[in-house]
């Protein structure tokens, strides 16, 4: 079973609700028994007075906070990052500081990930906040699996709304205020990343299980081998055998009839 983890920092909720899409996305027409998808929260580093001072809601309690004991459990990430001038905002770069033991032991290494964000404004940060994300991704050796146009080719280039996400992954436009939310084409690419994002993962792991089943049969081939090697000597030990028997036989022989 693959394990997927969706993991998201929300100061107002807006990436929370692309993320229960990318989670619907990554459900829809797939085998449940196939894989297993969860929603965690970073933890945050603002203090309640803080929160309350600047109008945040009260985070979901339905959603865990991620642990790094936890982190390493899952086989795919999708990250989901609200934007702060262009880069992460500090409770990401907080995460990410404290995985140093995560990436001595290379234990996220080879492992896919996409990337999702909520930006103030269209220019506030829709692809540069992915690309100011990589260094982290690169540095634990994680892949990173963009949106690219080919799934949401008619939902990125329909301007008759306005809209945010980009082939780098899907996002929404919060406002100066964070009073605007995303709206049904947003979500609607963010369903469709979800959607894709499974699909291309299945081919890491499938390929992983070719690659166990190409070792298993060598193995057993060279089993085999090694079994028919032995059987081969066995035969040819007989052989000898009953050629020295014969050859006994015949010296008695004619031994009895010179006799």
């Amino acid at each position: 079973m693959v394990k997927i983890a969706i993991i998201q920092y929300s100061t107002y909720g807006h990436i929370t609700l692309l993320s229960k899409e990318i989670l619907k996305g990554i459900k829809f027409n797939q085998n449940s028994n196939l894989h297993q998808v969860d929603i965690f929260q970073i933890p945050e580093t603002l203090s309640d007075d803080v929160l309350t001072l600047i109008n945040a809601p009260v985070k979901p309690n339905d959603i865990p906070l991620i642990t790094l004991e936890k982190l390493v459990e899952y086989d795919a990430f999708i990250f989901g990052i609200s934007t702060r001038f262009g880069t992460l905002p500090t409770q990401w770069s907080n995460f990410w500081d404290s995985t140093g033991d995560l990436w001595i032991n290379g234990s996220l290494h080879g492992k896919p990930v996409g990337l999702f964000v909520s930006t103030g404004t269209l220019g506030g940060g829709q692809e540069i906040t992915i690309r100011n994300s990589l260094s982290y991704l690169i540095h634990h050796g994680l892949i990173y699996i963009p949106l690219g146009y080919k799934p949401v080719f008619n939902e990125l280039t329909d301007l008759s709304t306005v809209h945010g996400g980009s082939p780098w992954g899907s996002g929404t436009l919060a406002g100066g205020d964070g009073s605007r939310f995303p709206n049904e084409l947003e979500l609607k690419i963010a369903f469709k990343q979800g959607e894709d994002f499974i699909k291309r993962i299945a081919k890491f792991y499938s390929l992983d299980k070719q690659e166990n089943e190409i070792v298993k049969e060598n193995k057993i081939v060279k089993e085999n081998d090694i079994i028919k090697s032995k059987e081969r000597e066995i035969i040819k030990s007989n052989n000898e055998k009953t050629k020295n028997a014969c050859c006994i036989v015949m010296y008695l022989a004619n031994s009895v009839i010179s006799v």
